[in-house]
């Protein structure tokens, strides 16, 4: 349960995860869909069992259920059918006792984790899934009660001289022969918190960790607002180390002393300090940047807590000597820890790069935010010219939206030396890629290269780029392979 939450996120901020961005959350998933299967079996087998309970107390089947249901001592202990009197029904048994208790709380709990999962509740309003997913609190502590109840039990005295096959047919003899014991039965011992303990145990030292990072001091290196209202924040925090492409958690009190929203950090492990870009696109978002624009020049900003930071399938793009990095809209942050990180590389002519060609693909549907990372691309441009490797890095960007007064002034500016829109000497490309040229021409230059595919972006996105991954392998282990990583928002 709280993996879902630790990789799941919020939509409210600038880099948002899917349950499917990381392998353990696609665990958990089905972890999850698992317990829903079982306990709805679990459910409907206990309903059942009530409603026989119920018609043997009653007689409606035969005898010997009858007899059984009937067991009784001094103690009312020994019985087997839990219920023991003519006014007891189905549904105050329920109700009225321990399992049955237990069991309506544990099934409720789950109804609402499971509904506030939905994708639409987590897109829109994404703090009734945040909190909703904390009754698994209320779920552990009553699943670990529900067996006090200990409704399903077994008989004590079933050993020998006890004789089973004849009994079963004697009922009269119960108690009289002494192969025929009056049976007694008990109810198993709870184990269930032998299964949780574990589990739990760890859940609160991993509580108490975020709890350290959190009060652990957070210092403002920089504040900058960026066009397109895309705040970018500079932190320094003692102890912090970061790989690319990795994200953080953060929490401002002075918004919401509960509310930890997750950003991908868009500096380089080799920069001393972590940034952040944050765009106005909701609630928490809105008003964080609304407090940093009434900041006196030069002043700290509001007290921020951060967690993390946390692995992303990012990670990985180093191991390849040849990436592919896509990035749709804000799905782009990633890439910028990533492009940063190489160009201090090339910088300190870092004799561990084994990356050897990059392509980036970054496709936006509005001028606006191409504004905030064109400046590192312009970086990197110069860069890798002024080394004589300018062929390292093939970007192309991809405007998916445009109206005519847009495109009147792109024809206008068309034979400039740099690109209307972003300024770099590479061209804005208008529309949508056509992918099977692109994984065409990779695979021409690279003839036999493992190639490292990275996307950030959307699920539609996603299943195509996957498709084309697969489709563009060739079967020959000598020639281009293509291994496809994913992180959706």
């Amino acid at each position: 349960c709280y993996q879902c939450y630790l990789v799941n996120t919020k939509y409210d901020t600038f880099l948002l995860w899917n349950l499917e961005s990381i392998p353990n959350a696609n665990l958990n998933v089905k972890v999850s869909i698992s317990s829903c299967f079982v306990a709805a079996v679990h459910i409907i087998a206990h309903l059942l069992n009530v409603e026989w309970y119920y018609n043997s107390w009653h007689g409606e089947y035969d005898a010997l259920s009858m007899a059984l249901s009937r067991l009784n001592d001094s103690g009312n202990t020994t019985y087997l059918n839990p219920i023991r009197s003519t006014t007891t029904t189905p549904n105050l048994l329920v109700f009225t006792t321990i399992a049955g208790i237990t069991g309506v709380i544990i099934t409720l709990a789950l109804i609402l984790m499971i509904t506030s999962s939905m994708e639409v509740i987590r897109r829109s309003y994404f703090e009734v899934f945040w909190f909703t997913h904390h009754l698994f609190i209320v779920f552990f502590a009553g699943l670990v009660i529900h067996g006090a109840g200990r409704i399903v039990r077994s008989q004590t005295n079933a050993n020998p001289p006890y004789n089973i096959t004849f009994c079963k047919d004697h009922i009269e003899d119960w108690g009289k022969k002494k192969m025929c014991p009056v049976p007694q039965f008990a109810g198993g011992f709870p184990q269930t918190w032998m299964w949780v303990i574990g589990p739990m145990v760890l859940y609160v030292c991993e509580r108490l960790l975020r709890f350290i990072r959190y009060i652990q001091a957070v210092k403002y290196r920089k504040i900058v607002i960026r066009p397109s209202k895309v705040l970018e924040l500079q932190l320094v925090k003692n102890g912090f180390k970061m790989d690319v492409g990795q994200y953080v958690f953060l929490n401002c009190p002075a918004i919401s002393q509960l509310e930890w929203h997750p950003f991908t950090m868009t500096s380089a492990p080799e920069e001393d300090f972590f940034s952040v870009h944050i765009r106005s696109v909701g609630d928490w978002t809105q008003k964080l940047i609304s407090i940093v624009e009434q900041l006196p020049e030069g002043a700290q900003g509001p007290k921020m807590g951060v967690d993390g930071p946390f692995g992303t399938a990012s990670e990985d793009v180093f191991d390849y000597e040849v990436a592919m990095l896509v990035g749709a809209g804000i799905g782009v942050t990633p890439f910028a820890s990533i492009l940063k990180s190489i160009w201090y590389k090339f910088k300190d002519s870092n004799p561990e790069l084994r990356t050897r060609k990059i392509y980036f693909y970054w496709l936006c549907r509005e001028t606006h935010a191409f504004e905030w990372f064109a400046d590192l691309l312009q970086v990197l441009e110069r860069e890798m010219e002024d080394r004589g490797m300018g062929d390292f890095l093939t970007y192309k960007l991809y405007l998916t939206g445009w109206d005519q007064s847009h495109a009147t002034h792109v024809m206008v500016h068309a034979d400039a030396d740099t690109d209307v829109v972003t300024g770099l000497k590479q061209k804005t490309n208008y529309g949508r890629p056509n992918w099977d040229k692109e994984f065409e021409q990779v695979c021409q230059e690279n003839p036999t290269s493992v190639v490292g595919t990275f996307l950030c972006g959307p699920v539609v996105l996603a299943t195509v780029l996957s498709k084309k991954c697969v489709k563009y392998t060739d079967v020959d282990p000598r020639k281009t392979k293509f291994y496809f990583n994913k992180e959706n928002f």
